[in-house]
């Protein structure tokens, strides 16, 4: 008979990486903060953890770096924005820091609601690896997209993704004027880091003509049209 100690099985959930950097300083500072008078209950604290990365840091799909620091979580706080992936490490990390395990989860997704810039870099309404993050709560894994921040989906008219800790929070396939908004195509799978070899690889292959677009502005560009697009 096989044994798994569940203690072992769930480590790689809870380590630090160069990505997931639960142990950089200001990421452990980031999480005790928001944390300070939080009820010692997991699910409590994921909730207050979601809120905080959502609303804290702007989402902004312009600006996209894909190296291992680029990505990371305490990149995201040095910055003040991010978009899907890096939020949702940024998530994942605080997570780890405080001792709730996490993980990344990606998927591919069609968007049909976008800036016009960001159709003509990407040249798709197909966004590879959309992340978001999974975290163990009460023995279940439970997704939470922290992508859009609450004021960029005021703009946008759209609503805001909660989360409780109890269900799965993501990106909604209908805006509320019964627009479609969001096709989930393929899930990857949920992973203790990010694989951002394959990341790289799917922007390479599915986005040629992708440029960064760090000296647009994306708030801007969203308040003109009054449409979002989300970036893999």
């Amino acid at each position: 008979m096989s044994y798994t100690d569940p203690a072992a099985a769930l480590a790689p959930a809870l380590a630090p990486t160069a990505i997931v950097d639960s142990d950089h300083p200001a990421v452990i500072a980031f999480a005790r903060e928001t944390l300070s008078d939080c009820p010692a209950d997991d699910r409590a604290r994921a909730v207050r953890l979601y809120y905080a990365v959502r609303d804290g840091f702007r989402y902004d799909p312009y600006r996209v770096d894909l190296s291992a620091a680029g990505l990371s979580a305490s990149r995201v706080l040095e910055n003040g924005y991010g978009w899907c992936i890096p939020k949702s490490v940024l998530l994942a990390a605080a997570c780890r820091a405080s001792g709730i395990p996490s993980r990344l989860g990606f998927a591919n997704v069609r968007n049909h609601l976008s800036t016009q810039r960001l159709r003509d870099a990407l040249g798709t309404d197909t966004y590879y690896y959309h992340g978001y993050t999974t975290i163990l709560l009460n023995g279940v894994w439970v997704k939470a997209t922290p992508s859009f921040n609450v004021e960029l989906c005021e703009k946008m008219n759209i609503s805001a993704l909660e989360f409780d800790g109890l269900a799965d929070s993501i990106l909604h396939p209908f805006s509320p004027a019964g627009e479609q908004h969001m096709e989930y195509l393929a899930m990857h799978g949920e992973f203790d880091d990010v694989p951002r070899e394959d990341v790289v690889a799917a922007f390479t292959a599915h986005y040629p003509s992708f440029t960064l677009l760090g000296a647009a502005d994306w708030e801007a560009d969203v308040a003109r049209e009054g449409a979002v697009g989300s970036p893999a």
